[in-house]
C-alpha cells in the first residue's frame, strides 16, 4: 500500500520536481518507512519525531534533516489532498533550525593537489577541471553533449539545469586543453562528453565513487559538489559581482548566491589574519 501511494505521489509531481528532488525525496521516504515500519495511514506525529531524533543521533546536519522532513511533509500534504487521510501527522512537527554554516570549499592549494593527483588520467582530470571551471552541478555535467560545447567562445550550453532552466557557462583555456586531451584518448563513441562503455553518460554513482577515492588519497574531503562551492568561492574572492556568480551558477533566487558573499568576507578575513601573523 505504501509503495502504491508513493508512486502516485511521484507520478503526479513529475513535472513539478527536478530529477534531483525526485531522487532525494525517494531516498527520504524509503528511509522513513523502513524506520517506522507502519502503513502511511497509521503514522503518528511521535513516529516522525522519533525519526528526526534518530537522524540527529546519527550526526546528520540540520540542513539534511530539513530536506528529509520536507519530503515527508510534501508526501503527506499530497495524501491529504487526495483524500487518503483525514489528518496529516507531519503538521505539528516543526522543521529543525537549519545550520548557518558556510559551504565547504577547497583552497587553491587543495585544488592544485587534486589536479596533480588526476594528472595521469585524462578523463578524471577533465572532469575535475570542468566542474571547477564551470561550477556546474554533477547532474548537469553528466548531461553535457559534445554538440553543447562552443569551442571558439569557450562556452557550454547547459540545456536543462535545475528547474529546467537553461544557461551558458564559461570554461578556461586550461580546461579546453584538458578536454581536448581527454577527447583524443576517449575510448567510447557517444554523443555525451563523458560516456560509459555502453555509450550512455557516466553514472552519478561512478563519479561520486571516484571522488571518494580522491578524498582518501588526498586526506581531505572532496565530493563533486565541493567543486561547485569552490568555483563560486574563488570567484567571490576575486570580487566578481554577485549577479554574475548567480547567473553562472544558474541560481534563480539571489538569496542562494548571498552565502558566497559571506564566503568572500570570510576569505578576506583569512587573508587579513595571515598578514597579521
Amino acid at each position: 500500500m505504501n509503495l502504491e501511494i508513493r508512486q502516485s505521489f511521484f507520478d503526479d509531481h513529475n513535472a513539478k520536481f527536478s530529477p534531483e528532488t525526485v531522487r532525494s525525496y525517494k531516498i527520504a521516504l524509503t528511509q522513513f518507512f523502513s524506520f517506522c515500519n507502519k502503513s502511511y495511514t497509521e503514522v503518528k506525529p511521535a513516529d516522525v519525531r522519533a525519526w528526526l531524533a534518530s537522524m540527529e543521533e546519527q550526526g546528520l546536519k540540520p540542513r539534511s534533516i530539513h530536506l528529509k522532513l520536507s519530503a515527508l511533509k510534501s508526501f503527506y500534504q499530497y495524501c491529504l489532498e487526495e483524500n487518503q487521510l483525514k489528518k496529516n501527522p507531519t503538521l505539528t512537527v516543526h522543521t529543525p533550525k537549519k545550520d548557518d554554516t558556510l559551504p565547504y570549499y577547497l583552497s587553491k592549494r587543495q585544488v592544485a593537489l587534486l589536479q596533480e593527483l588526476t594528472r595521469d588520467d585524462p578523463r578524471d582530470r577533465a572532469i575535475v577541471e570542468t566542474l571547477y571551471t564551470t561550477g556546474v552541478r554533477i547532474s548537469e555535467l553528466l548531461q553535457i553533449k559534445l554538440e553543447d560545447i562552443k569551442w571558439e567562445t569557450r562556452q557550454i550550453w547547459i540545456r536543462k539545469g535545475k528547474g529546467n532552466k537553461e544557461r551558458f557557462v564559461l570554461f578556461t583555456h586550461e580546461c579546453a586543453e584538458r578536454l581536448k586531451t581527454y577527447l583524443r584518448h576517449r575510448k567510447y563513441d557517444s554523443p555525451y562528453l563523458f560516456p560509459n562503455n555502453r555509450g550512455a553518460h557516466l553514472s552519478r554513482i561512478f563519479v561520486e565513487k571516484r571522488f571518494q577515492e580522491f578524498a582518501e588519497e588526498l586526506g581531505f574531503k572532496v565530493v563533486p559538489h565541493t567543486m561547485r562551492h569552490t568555483f563560486a568561492a574563488h570567484l567571490a574572492e576575486k570580487n566578481m559581482p554577485q549577479s554574475y556568480i548567480q547567473e553562472l551558477l544558474g541560481h534563480v533566487n539571489i538569496n542562494s548566491t548571498r552565502i558566497y558573499t559571506r564566503l568572500m568576507e570570510h576569505a578576506r578575513k583569512k587573508q587579513y589574519d595571515r598578514y597579521q601573523i
